[in-house]
């Protein structure tokens, strides 16, 4: 498996490949021509940044059953999309701010998709190939504008409200891994990407047919299980099997 990372260190915005503790420095773009330099650096002296900077972030709602079991809700013949503002992405160690007004937002644990090249009308045979790896993401959202807005974008699309990382792994199994959230440390969200109503594959080819995805987006698969309110001051991780851990701390706009 290979790990990338995108960190600041002086003053510089870099990739690398993570592994264990040490990073592996890249010169140019990993969706492109990255190369190694040859300079490593320690983990702990970088601050890690979202993987990667997106075009376009989209999203599937409603694609587990025990979701969507917890919300009385239908199944849907198709996997129902939506899409988050690129600006709202932050990576781990990164505070998620409740703008005013937001008063019950909650976590969304999530397996997240990278695509590795300019993807339309892609096949749901051939959509592995236009995947370059996967995340953890956190689909942040607020539930009462969700329920009352005409459109979901303001419910999930507030700075910060989409947070990505730590890194993007290849070679894993995308469609068994588990995902898992923990509030304050205590687990709220468990399960596996085979439980997903839509596999990863058909997500893919089912938004390149009315979409053009490019290297660095990304797509949220949906969140399982139920989710609760988070309050200011709390901890809020979101770990994806085999990618590692996101972790950020809620806080009010003017903290």
């Amino acid at each position: 498996m290979t790990r990338y990372v995108r960190y600041r260190a002086d003053d510089e915005t870099r990739y690398g490949i993570l592994e264990g503790e040490t990073i592996h420095d890249l010169r140019g773009n990993i969706f492109a021509d990255a190369e190694p330099t040859g300079k490593t650096l320690r983990l702990s002296d970088v601050k890690l940044l979202a993987p990667c900077e997106p075009l376009n972030v989209a999203a599937v709602g409603r694609n587990y059953k025990s979701h969507i079991a917890d919300r009385n809700i239908a199944p849907a013949p198709y996997p129902p999309l939506f899409w988050k503002p690129a600006s709202c992405i932050i990576g781990t160690g990164e505070n998620i701010v409740l703008p005013e007004g937001a008063n019950n937002v909650h976590y969304e644990a999530e397996l997240v998709v990278v695509i590795g090249k300019k993807a339309k009308n892609v096949s749901t045979a051939d959509a592995h190939k236009y995947v370059f790896g996967v995340t953890a993401g956190n689909d942040v959202s607020e539930r009462d504008w969700q329920k009352n807005d005409l459109q979901w974008f303001r419910a999930k699309g507030c700075d910060t409200f989409g947070v990505l990382g730590p890194a993007i792994v290849q070679g894993l199994n995308y469609n068994d891994l588990l995902v898992e959230s923990r509030l304050n440390g205590e687990v709220r969200q468990s399960q596996r990407t085979k439980d997903l109503l839509f596999d990863i594959d058909t997500v893919v080819s089912y938004i390149t047919r009315f979409v053009t995805l490019f290297p660095a987006d990304v797509i949220y698969t949906g969140t399982p299980g139920t989710t609760k309110p988070m309050q200011p001051g709390d901890i809020i991780e979101v770990e994806v099997e085999g990618v590692g851990v996101l972790r950020n701390r809620i806080a009010r706009a003017m903290e």
